[in-house]
């Protein structure tokens, strides 16, 4: 009420968001929607560590269009956008005309979020507000009907566009041929018999044909993507025909296998993955010499119950980068 808000905005009127670390932002609008994330909207949400360590091992680039294909709260966005600002620390003085260019154009012309539930795209772009903007390319969709439909929304979103695709795809909800005839328009949402003719599958998982829309999405030879997937998909026989969609159109850079505990605090006990990959060129062939990093760490800063704990993720990075500049030493 009136009262309530009167009282709150004494509070806070003196603080400058502006001015404010991302951190602190980050923590007080957690704290504010703890309740909102939890339970029926706890699928909407990834844990800060989890995000921060897949931006830092994709090194985000100030003119890169990055996108998040369900981006929930915006927190791939957002440690994207942070990234760039901390980057720009290194190349101009702070608080200079050329700093706040350098990551404002970023945040205002190549951060671009799809969330399918409108609450939680308003949730989004309040998010990216308080975050010093950006929310001008987060639209509300779904981010699987065809690209067509979604560019109606907004011109940005277009096929082959994005230097990099950071997400979290949602988890076991099913895609019913009958009620989204769009199924049958993915290639992972036919079976094909031995001539190679395709027949519509009733159903499919979501997390599937999100793989194939971040291929559609991404740069073709250039563009990458980083992926928490469910460990199913890597592991189950029945998901083979998947893998080999990903090995195909994908470089495998890296898997890293997250602890069992990594989603249990929002709820979700989903062993999980992360897939760090490039799309391929256009005409290039899958390389049986091409080398995959891999990881499994077992402390990822905080546990099963949402409490702190020691990270060994900053360490993989930095094992991540070492085997970037000479693969040989990993294979001992």
């Amino acid at each position: 009420d009136d009262r309530v808000l009167r009282t709150v905005v004494s509070h806070l009127e003196a603080i400058n968001l502006h001015e404010t670390d991302l951190d602190v932002k980050g923590v007080a609008f957690e704290q504010f929607m703890d309740g909102f994330f939890k339970g029926d909207f706890g699928q909407y949400f990834t844990p800060r560590p989890i995000i921060e360590f897949t931006v830092k091992m994709m090194e985000p680039e100030h003119d890169w269009d990055v996108l998040d294909t369900s981006c929930g709260s915006g927190g791939f966005l957002l440690y994207a956008l942070d990234y760039i600002r901390h980057q720009a620390t290194e190349y101009y003085e702070k608080g200079s005309a050329d700093y706040y260019r350098y990551w404002h154009d970023f945040a205002e012309k190549h951060l671009y979020g799809i969330e399918i539930n409108d609450e939680i795209a308003r949730v989004a772009k309040m998010n990216m507000i308080v975050h010093d903007d950006g929310h001008t390319n987060v639209i509300s969709c779904d981010a699987l009907q065809s690209i067509e439909t979604i560019a109606a929304h907004n011109p940005g979103f277009q096929k082959d566009k994005f230097d990099l695709i950071l997400t979290n795809p949602p988890f076991g909800s099913t895609v019913n041929g009958a009620e989204k005839p769009y199924l049958s328009t993915f290639e992972l949402g036919n079976t094909y018999d031995k001539k190679g003719k395709a027949k519509p599958r009733k159903n499919q998982s979501s997390e599937v044909l999100f793989v194939e829309r971040i291929y559609e999405f991404l740069k073709p030879g250039t563009g990458k993507a980083a992926i928490v997937l469910p460990d199913g998909i890597l592991t189950n026989s029945s998901s083979q025909y998947v893998r080999d969609f990903i090995l195909e159109r994908f470089q495998l850079l890296a898997v890293v296998s997250l602890p069992q505990c990594a989603f249990a605090h929002f709820g979700a006990g989903v062993k999980a993955s992360v897939i760090f990959v490039r799309k391929r060129g256009n005409d290039e062939v899958a390389n049986n010499e091409e080398v995959i990093f891999m990881a499994a760490p077992e402390l990822i800063g905080y546990d099963a119950t949402g409490r702190k704990t020691e990270s060994q993720l900053d360490e993989i990075v930095e094992q991540y980068k070492k085997f970037l500049e000479d693969t040989t030493p990993f294979f001992v």
